[in-house]
Order: structure tokens, then sequence, then C-alpha cells
């Protein structure tokens, strides 16, 4: 081979791509934008936002979001969607409240029991999805209406109105309101939980994702589950283990729900779960799947948290949020294909 040939063959195999070009490649670098341009939009249009002592309020926000944002994102790498999550993070806190005020229990064992549920409606919603070959979409948009009408039919029956009743006296509330609904203050900021919660989910999800053989199975079932399959990806464990994920995280979300208001209201969270799918799309993930961040997922989250308060801190009308969602999805999703585009260049 010529010396000028040999060297071309050298740099194409070793040749580090400019930082410019490897930033613009990943999933999340759209997001990341967009939160910067929200935070200078409010800092410059609401005084409030501008006080240290809200970020504690913007932040708890934007946890309760990206606390299922990044199952919900993982999912969506996987090739799948989840449309039962609101409802399921209702259901998980009134099992924990029902179980231990209808039978006297310690109320620690209503809420294992409520995790045993959330992690059974994960698998079944997995199971039944493989099982039927039916996309997502129908499989979880079934579960949806039957959790839907079983918590509001439930709670009645039980309770004669559609909220669980108060255990905040009963043994065990105490020590599960510190896990689940406690704050932690610094300086003038007060942080609850769930943004510790929400920072340690993202961190563990992103270094499975990007860094073991589950995120590599992750991604290769969500682009191809069939060529997965045909190398040896177990893809059946792996779909039914993301549904868990997600279950996992509704009852984490619910059980917060619960401890920090001490009943739930049966006919909570619908609605949510599009609110959790257009943070993992804003963070990069593709509806197509196989393609994703969940660190981009908790970026969208937190735009979410941004904008939901400066609204009100900018005294706009609330009522345009809902115009926001759809224009930050459409943006998203555009904005994706042009990423997706760039990184398939690498």
């Amino acid at each position: 081979m010529e010396p000028n040939r040999l060297a071309a063959a050298r740099d194409d195999r070793v040749a580090t791509r400019p930082l410019p070009a490897r930033l613009i490649s990943r999933p999340e670098v759209g997001s990341l934008v967009g939160a910067i341009v929200i935070f200078l939009l409010f800092m410059a249009v609401a005084e409030p936002f501008r006080n240290v002592a809200n970020v504690g309020t913007i932040l708890y926000g934007a946890s309760t979001i990206g606390i299922m944002a990044v199952p919900v994102a993982l999912l969506m790498v996987g090739g799948e969607f989840d449309l039962s999550t609101g409802v399921a993070v209702t259901t998980s806190g009134l099992a924990a409240s029902l179980f231990a005020w209808n039978f006297g229990l310690n109320v620690w064992v209503g809420v294992l029991l409520a995790l045993a549920l959330s992690l059974a409606i994960g698998a079944f919603n997995g199971w039944l999805l493989l099982k039927t070959g039916l996309p997502s979409f129908l499989v979880t948009l079934g579960t949806f209406f039957i959790l839907q009408g079983v918590n509001l039919g439930v709670t009645r029956m039980l309770t004669g109105n559609v909220a669980s009743s108060t255990i905040s006296d009963m043994d065990g509330f105490d020590s599960a309101k510190e896990i689940f609904g406690s704050e932690v203050t610094l300086g003038p900021v007060n942080l609850k939980v769930t943004v510790l919660y929400w920072v340690i989910l993202t961190s563990i999800a992103a270094y499975l994702l990007l860094r073991t053989q589950l995120g590599n199975w992750i991604f290769a079932v969500g682009g191809d589950a069939d060529a997965a399959r045909a190398v040896g990806v177990p893809v059946r464990a792996t779909k039914i283990g993301l549904f868990m994920a997600v279950g996992f995280c509704a009852w984490l979300s619910g059980m917060h729900l619960l401890f920090q208001f001490n009943t739930v209201q049966s006919g909570e969270g619908v609605g949510k779960e599009f609110i959790f799918i257009i943070a993992a799309v804003i963070g990069g993930c593709l509806l197509t799947g196989g393609y994703g961040s969940v660190v981009g997922a908790s970026i969208g989250a937190l735009i979410f948290g941004m904008t939901q308060l400066g609204i009100n801190y900018a005294g706009w009308n609330p009522d345009w949020f809902r115009a926001f969602l759809g224009l930050m999805l459409l943006l998203a999703t555009i904005v994706n294909l042009y990423v997706k585009r760039k990184a398939d260049l690498r």
C-alpha cells in the first residue's frame, strides 16, 4: 500500500471528531439548549424566578416529573410506551393507604404491598405485550382505563368518597414520611426528598444505559428486537424489566404523593403520562426506539419545572402552558431527528 493511502486509512481509524461535532450528536443537546433558553427567559421577565428561595420549588416540580421521566425514557429507548404511568402512580398511593387503613396494618406493610402491586402491574404490561404482539400503545392504554376505573370504584366502595382516608395517626406513618415526604433546608432553599431520588435515579439509569451490557440490550431491543434476539439478547426479560422499572418508579412517586399529602385523590394522575413522555422526547428519545438519553429526559423534566412556575411568576395566563407542551413536543421531535442523523454519520 502506498504511504499516502496507508496514512489515510490510519487517519480514518483513529481520527478524533471535533468537539462541536461530538456535542451536536448527543441526544440531550436539544434539551440542554432549551433549558438554557427557558432559564434566561424567565430570569429576564419574572422577578420571583430570580429569588434563590424559589429554587427548591422549581426543583420539586421538576423532580416529581423527572422520577417518572427517567424510566419512561429507558422504556422508549427500548422501543415501547406506557400510557398508564400517571394513573399507576395514583394506584400505588391508594393501595398503600387502603391496605393499611382497611386491615389496620402498620403503614409499612401497606407500602410493601403497594410495591408488589406496582411491580406486578409493570410485569403484566410487559408480559401481555410480548404474549399478544399488540403495540404497547394499545396494551398500556387498556391498563390506563382499567386502573382509572379501579382507583375510583374501589376507593368509593371502601371509603364512601373519592379520596383515601387519612392514615397519619397509624403506626409507621411518621417513619415512612421521613423516607418519602421529608425535606432538608440548605440556606434559603428547601429541598424535598424527591429531588434526591430524582438525581439518584438519573445517575443510576445513565450509568446502566451507557456503561453496562444491560444498556446495550436496551438499545438493541429498541432498534430491532428480532435482530437483537438473533444475537442472543434476552428481549423478553429486557422489555419486562423495563416495564417493571416504570412500576417501581410509579410506586416511589405514589409513596411521596401519599406521605406528602396524607390522602390520595382517586382521580389523580390522569394526563400526566403525556407529560412524562413529552419530557423524554424533549430529552432526545425518538418515538421509534433505539435512541435517547435519560439525562436528557431529566433536563426535559427541569424545563417543565421551570416553565410551570415561570409562567405563574411572570403573571402570564397559565392556560398557555398546554400550548407550550405541544410546541415543545413538535420542536423536540424535529431536533431529535436532526441530531439522530448527525449521530448516524459518526
